[in-house]
């Protein structure tokens, strides 16, 4: 079977048993703050298990693209050394919630794994929860049961608690979970040891492929368990695993899934995969890093210096590193890979195929910018060698977090010129960084206090901003050392943050006791929607008034509303194939990203703003659809945006039927009219292929038209009021530039005139004519004019010139190129110790130096100073 072939089997195997097929998520994680990126199947479902969403469908199946680059799952520095790991990886999944449990996600996994994909039932072992006294939790016999009925007892392996006890984090859901085994070894191996003695020893061909998760409890702060209202099950089977166990392969890179873009490597590399270990692990590096890559992209992510994008970016440079290093790529050669994996993926996950110039254009130019910061990380490199008997561990990481340089990159350098690295000094330096990163952001939450068990939230602020509500829950949270709370309201009139748009501020009363708590944000987490406040109410009893502060609500909605004219606007100035790649909504300014290969002139923005103006005053309708079937909605020309999540229903926003049509989840205007005005304040790059687009609207907008306004009229006043005013100011201009250039033509003068005076007091002392003294000269330029008219007047020269502009002494130091090279004498050095006595500091090169201070009383002293040199 061909991968291809595999992934459809497996899909249709459980649409077969009821399951709904559901599209994979992004692999970028948006509305969870624990997450950067999908590293599960069930990172999209996680709301269900936690009870903070309505299940619509009790039977769920999907292949999940999945990163794996950060935080507890961290494999990338294992990619490419061995069989199995991978950055990106597609994890097939089958779900239940609240429905069927072990019984039938034991009897269909076997099914599938041994009619359907006709997995050799010999080369089988499966794995069980052996119990934790310590937690209380006894040994999973009823898995053990069911097992027993397909498979020989004594492949049935007992696992401890770190292999078979599966949670989502430090705390929420959590459960036992039964483990599928496969031993890929030859028969003259597995014959000269069992398989039993192999499993979760880390084998390279005996591994894992399935995970049966049955979801059972919930882990709270105090790390006691609760048993959940329903039961679960999670399954998670690796994808290019069950490739090579039906393929019969040796390695998850000898599959289709990874062959053709090895071998399009080797064939530009002129180096046959296979040859050399060396080679080999750089090829599947590449082949590997570049899905990753891609994908991440496609999904909104673009490389970056920090949080996410430097993830990415990370990847991409490991990928450039080894390239450059192993298969002798000096040019960029990544992004040639990206028509290929589109190409490869098309009918699976068409996101990257439908944006792949985009993605692409971003790989070239990441790489064009990391190649040359390798070029000087590995000159770095080599003069630090020159000048040391070993390398330093500061220095080591140096080049790691400053040029990108991998450990086992700089390890190999280091020997090639029979030098060591220090490991110990560069494994503290990286965990110091790991720490302080992980301080800046640890967010330490509480549990849940429920108040009331009826869990259903209703968000009622599209239509109103008050509305009398419950409180649900509560709970602390403590984030960079802060406290706060966070409340879940029965009813509420506030819109979480998303699409953009920042979350709404305001305030909820008690009508019992009139206490006003604030409320000073609003996000969505994994579905549920959460209030932040200061302070915890007195009393939650009784009923409250939850009050959207409306000012703020009405300028966000019009800059959010602006958002949609300008996307389409831009469509039609630019291009179809602008697409928006990021967005700010909130009451002072909008901010657009957008795909586009070069600069936004002057006269395309320009006819922006005259599109978008004239919709303003066309005053078009909103026009708000909800719960339109998503497919229903695509059919209708809507636009969808890359690296979104929708479900099966959504909403759509349209402002007159030819121009803008946009699925949303945000507020909006109720006709354009209400913007007011637009105007874009300005326009710049992002990343490669990425501008970034600023405006405002409203009343914001109303405010700089007047402060312009009011600029013109006060410059004309100054004017005296001209009838040419551009001509005026061009004059004044002028005649200002005019005068400049007589003053410095006058400064310049005085500067020569000097030079005749002061020529006739140097005094010879040992060969070297010399003088230090005091100047009156308005500024540095005129200093260094009169210095350098000296030093080509007079032979052997050391000069020292104090003086002050404004206050603030200074000192200029020169010498002779002579005497520099002779004497060893140095201007940099000399300045540096004159410049203590005006508590300054200075530098510069052996012939010329310049020092600035604080002190005009210690200039004096200084210019005392300077005859010590000449001993």
């Amino acid at each position: 079977m061909t991968s291809r072939e595999i992934r459809e089997a497996f899909l249709s195997f459980f649409r077969s048993r009821a399951h709904q097929i559901v599209p994979s998520a992004p692999v970028v994680v948006k509305n969870d703050p624990t997450l950067m990126f999908t590293n599960a199947g069930m990172n999209q479902f996680k709301d269900l298990f936690l009870g903070e969403s309505a299940i619509k469908f009790p039977r769920v199946a999907d292949t999940q693209r999945c990163l794996r680059v950060s935080g507890k799952h961290n494999d990338l520095e294992e990619v490419g050394i061995d069989t199995y790991h991978h950055t990106l990886f597609e994890m097939l999944g089958n779900w239940s919630f609240g429905d069927y449990f072990k019984a039938e996600a034991i009897q269909w996994s076997w099914e599938l794994m041994t009619e359907v994909f006709q997995l050799d039932k010999d080369r089988l072992y499966v794995t069980i929860f052996e119990g934790d006294a310590s937690e209380g939790l006894a040994r999973d016999t009823e898995a053990y049961d069911f097992w027993k009925q397909y498979i020989a007892e004594d492949r049935i392996l007992l696992g401890n608690k770190k292999d078979n006890f599966w949670e989502m984090g430090e705390t929420g859901p959590c459960g036992p979970c039964s483990e599928i085994h496969y031993d890929m070894r030859p028969q003259v191996e597995r014959d000269a040891v069992a398989g039993q003695s192999l499993v979760n020893e880390d084998h390279a061909q005996v591994i894992e492929i399935w995970n049966l998760v049955f979801m059972q409890f919930n882990r709270l702060k105090d790390t006691s368990l609760v048993s959940l209202p329903a039961k679960h099950v999670d399954t998670g089977m690796g994808f290019e695993r069950l490739v090579r166990a039906i393929q019969g392969k040796s390695s998850n890179y000898d599959t289709d899934v990874f062959q053709p873009l090895i071998q399009y490597i080797a064939a530009k590399a002129g180096i046959e995969y296979g040859a050399d270990e060396k080679t080999d692990i750089a090829m599947r590096v590449l082949s590997d890093h570049i899905r990753a890559i891609a994908f991440a992209i496609a999904d909104g992510q673009l490389p970056s210096n920090n949080k996410a994008g430097y993830v990415i970016r990370r990847i991409l440079r490991r990928a450039v590193r080894y390239a450059y290093t192993f298969l002798n790529f000096k040019t960029p050669f990544l992004n040639e890979l990206v028509p290929l994996l589109a190409k490869q993926f098309e009918g699976v996950f068409d996101e990257l195929i439908a944006q792949q110039d985009f993605v692409q254009k971003v790989v070239l130019e990441e790489e064009v910018s990391f190649l040359r910061t390798l070029v000087t990380g590995v000159q770095r490199f080599e003069n630090y060698a020159e000048a040391n008997t070993a390398i330093d561990g500061d220095f080591a990481f140096e080049l790691y977090d400053t040029y990108g340089f991998p450990i086992d990159l700089t390890d190999l350098l280091a020997r090639e010129k029979n030098l060591v690295v220090d490991m110990e000094g560069f494994t503290k330096a990286l965990t110091i960084q790991k720490d302080r990163s992980r301080a800046a952001t640890a967010i330490d939450t509480g549990d849940w206090i429920i108040l009331s068990e009826d869990d259903q939230v209703a968000f009622v602020g599209y239509d109103q901003l008050t509305a009398k509500t419950d409180i649900l829950k509560y709970r602390k949270v403590t984030a960079k050392g802060k406290e706060q709370f966070q409340l879940v309201l029965a009813v509420t009139p506030f819109y979480a943050e998303g699409g953009g748009q920042v979350g709404d501020t305001g305030t909820l009363t008690s009508e019992e006791t009139g206490e006003k708590i604030y409320i000073t944000d609003t996000k969505k987490e994994n579905g549920l929607i959460v209030h932040f406040i200061a302070k915890l109410p007195h009393s939650f009893e009784g009923v409250f008034l939850a009050e959207v502060n409306a000012a703020k609500r009405l300028d966000t909605e019009n800059n959010h509303s602006a958002t949609h004219l300008l996307h389409a606007a831009l469509k039609q100035v630019l291009g179809e194939h602008v697409n928006q790649k990021g967005s700010l909504v909130n009451e002072d300014i909008l901010r657009f990203d957008i795909s586009h290969f070069s600069k936004v002139t002057d006269e395309e923005i320009k006819a922006v703003e005259d599109i978008v103006n004239a919709k303003i005053r066309e005053n078009c309708a909103l026009k708000e659809e909800r719960d339109i079937p998503f497919q229903q909605a695509l059919d209708s020309g809507v636009t969808a945006l890359f690296g979104e999540k929708y479900g099966d229903f959504v909403r759509m926003i349209t402002f007159d039927d030819t121009f803008s049509k946009e699925l949303c989840g945000g507020t909006h205007v109720k006709a354009t009219g209400q913007i007011g005005f637009f105007k874009i304040t300005s326009e710049s790059a992002v990343a490669a292929g990425v501008r970034r687009i600023e405006a405002i609207t409203g009343t914001k907008c109303a405010a700089v038209i007047r402060e312009q306004f009011e600029l013109v009229s006060n410059f004309k006043e100054l004017l005296n009021n001209p009838k040419d005013f551009i001509g005026a100011l061009g004059k004044l201009i002028e005649d200002n530039s005019a005068l400049k250039k007589e003053i410095e033509k006058s400064i310049t003068e005085k500067s020569l005139a000097l030079k005749s005076e002061l020529a006739a007091k140097f005094e010879t002392i040992n060969g070297v004519n010399f003088l230090a003294t005091q100047v009156s000269l308005p500024n540095a330029d005129a200093v260094k004019t009169l210095a350098y008219a000296l030093k080509g007047a007079v032979d052997n020269l050391f000069l020292v010139l104090g003086a002050c502009f404004d206050g603030k002494p200074s000192i200029t130091v020169v010498i002779s190129d002579e005497l520099a090279k002779e004497r060893g004498l140095h201007a940099g050095n000399i300045v540096r110790e004159l410049a203590k006595e005006i508590q300054g500091g200075g530098g510069g090169q052996p012939f010329f130096a310049s020092a600035g201070g604080k002190d005009e009383a210690g200039l004096p002293q200084a210019i005392a100073r300077a005859k010590e040199f000449l001993k």
